[in-house]
């Protein structure tokens, strides 16, 4: 996929997997926009960028104030270029139960985590649908079909996402647009999320295992850029969930109430002088990857649900024709 003179987007775009996905669709030949609140961060991801030879605008803004992300989506196309490829990948978290987590709190992760998302839609859209062409990936997670706890804010954000990202992609069907929308629904990876995510808990917090490179996220992200699936499910972890939240979720309710619990921390003490990024950027811990490397896998499988979908009517199929057969040889 090489489409030099044309921009690429991503919000969140300084550490994990957006910074990932900034390096993955510089290397597929696009110009790269990177939006996100930290200027150190900016700074440092521009510079890597710059390095390798690619185009690039870094634009300090809140994916939470719709007004800003207008203004650099406007910047981007008189900068940078046409506006191809929109990522929204920003988010924050607040990691510990309901009881424990403020309505200011709630408030601003949906902000970020799910307005942030709309508005990114938003100004893509101004530009895409003008030109009937482009394409807007929401970076998802398994977490938008099976919530877990410990997670409620982030959980519901990713929620509203996937019910946002349906809507309107029955709107541009309706309107025959050319303007392509997919999701994809990610496992755990290994990034400073989990170094500067507000943290209720006595313990530090960690990914649920398995855990994946941030490069298997952004390699799914171009390739949903690419085909643009309706979703692309990344990983067993993200199968499992989201195909079991469809026919056991009682069964999941109680096995997250366990295995989720504990499977979210380490043994590590919580530190209180742990700075958080949920109202202002953390300095110093815009990086790629966070401190689970021993633990983190560099490829998983990833499947579009349209496939998935097929797969799961050949299996129903087979065993309707093995159920017929059985029958007939018993009435023999």
């Amino acid at each position: 996929m090489s489409d030099r003179g044309l921009a690429a987007v991503v919000c969140g775009g300084t550490a994990g997997v957006g910074r990932a996905t900034a390096h993955a669709f510089a290397q597929a030949g696009f110009r790269v926009a990177v939006i996100a609140r930290g200027e150190q961060g900016l700074s440092d991801t521009r510079d890597e960028l710059e390095a390798a030879g690619v185009k690039v605008l870094a634009i300090s803004a809140d994916v939470a104030d719709a007004g800003a992300i207008d203004q650099a989506a406007e910047r981007i196309e008189a900068e940078l270029g046409p506006i191809e490829v929109w990522v929204n990948a920003a988010m924050a978290t607040v990691f510990g139960p309901v009881n424990k987590i403020s309505a200011a709190e709630f408030k601003r992760v949906t902000e970020v985590t799910y307005l942030g998302f709309v508005h990114g839609t938003l100004a893509a859209l101004r530009y895409m649908e003008a030109r009937n062409r482009g394409t807007i990936v929401q970076v998802g997670s398994a977490l938008s079909y099976r919530a877990i706890p410990l997670q409620s804010a982030y959980c519901a954000a990713k929620f509203a996402i996937r019910g946002f990202t349906d809507s309107l992609r029955c709107e541009l069907i309706h309107t025959n647009s050319r303007v392509r929308l997919t999701m994809v629904q990610l496992p755990a990876h290994n990034t400073p999320q989990f170094d500067w995510s507000r943290n209720k808990m006595q313990k530090r917090p960690q990914p649920v295992p398995p855990i994946h490179t941030p490069e298997v996220a952004a390699r799914a992200i171009v390739r949903a850029a690419t085909d643009a699936p309706r979703e692309l499910w990344l990983g067993r972890a993200s199968f499992q969930a989201i195909i079991g939240n469809m026919f056991m979720p009682g069964l999941l309710d109680r096995m997250m109430a366990k295995q989720a619990w504990s499977g979210q921390m380490t043994d590590e003490p919580t530190t209180a002088e742990q700075p958080d990024n949920l109202f202002q950027p953390v300095e110093g811990l815009h990086r790629l990857e966070g401190r689970f490397g021993d633990q983190a896998k560099g490829k998983a499988l990833a499947m579009s649900a349209e496939t998935v979908g097929k797969l799961a009517a050949a299996g129903l199929a087979l065993v309707a024709v093995v159920a017929v057969v059985l029958v007939a040889a018993i009435a023999n």
